[in-house]
């Protein structure tokens, strides 16, 4: 157990390294605080008797989020979706995704912007001896409602998102306890023509989490950790941002 906890450490110990950019007196950071509620199930309630319905899933998920040292609002997620259920461990997905934002994810302006996002995403996951290893891959096109120097409402950026995770039972403590290490990488896969620097292409960011998990019943998780996250800005007159966030969510399996 212990080797394979180092192991998960040393992993996230090379995200991390991945995420402390070599001009570190160019980045500005800041101490944030996360939280979220993600849910899912299927649609086996509208008619129990047919088993097909099991197969069509829905999701469902809100996020608040608190920057400049947790002071003030940052930025909130809604996210709902729908999917289905290839084979007991592939589910593909497509949803809506509303995101207000504000300082200090939002430029200078003083004023606070929307956007908008619609995502395709495909989720795997499955048992090892080692843990609960999962995957989601997905692809964001994003939707911006706000005035210059914004993205306008017409301007589309399109990005992908890689999340690996890893959890790894800790039954030497607790039975329901489990160590929580997992990596999400962003890249660019268009610019934005008027506004380059706020949307562009390449290496977006990366979010490295470490913590722990706590199974509260057959239905609800509850994580708490530490993610650095990291947002590269290269063609951009602002600097780049290193975001320490402690994150807590609750993930519940219906």
């Amino acid at each position: 157990m212990f080797k394979k906890i180092s192991t998960a450490i040393l992993l996230t110990a090379f995200g991390l390294s991945l995420n402390n950019p070599a001009a570190a007196d160019a980045t500005v950071e800041d101490f944030e605080v996360w939280g979220g509620i993600f849910s899912q199930g299927n649609f086996g309630f509208v008619n129990p008797q047919n088993p097909e319905l099991k197969k069509f899933r829905w999701w469902m998920e809100g996020q608040g989020r608190f920057g400049n040292d947790a002071s003030q609002f940052s930025q909130s997620l809604v996210r709902p979706g729908v999917g289905y259920a290839i084979t007991d461990k592939i589910v593909a997905w497509v949803g809506y995704a509303w995101a207000p934002t504000a300082e200090p994810l939002a430029l200078k302006t003083g004023h606070p912007f929307n956007e908008h996002r619609i995502w395709q995403q495909v989720t795997w996951a499955d048992n090892f001896s080692f843990g609960r290893l999962s995957a989601r891959s997905r692809l964001e096109q994003r939707f911006f409602d706000h005035h210059s120097p914004m993205p306008g409402p017409n301007d589309v950026g399109h990005r992908f998102r890689q999340l690996v995770k890893l959890a790894v039972p800790m039954p030497s403590v607790d039975p329901n306890l489990s160590f929580i290490v997992q990596s999400e990488l962003f890249i660019g896969l268009t610019n934005i023509d008027n506004n380059p620097g706020f949307i562009s292409q390449g290496y977006d960011q990366n979010r490295a989490f470490v913590g722990l998990g706590y199974k509260v019943n057959p239905i609800a998780t509850v994580e708490l950790g530490y993610m650095n996250q990291f947002i590269n800005r290269p063609h951009s007159a602002r600097p780049d941002q290193m975001m320490h966030n402690l994150v807590a969510s609750l993930f519940l399996n219906f």
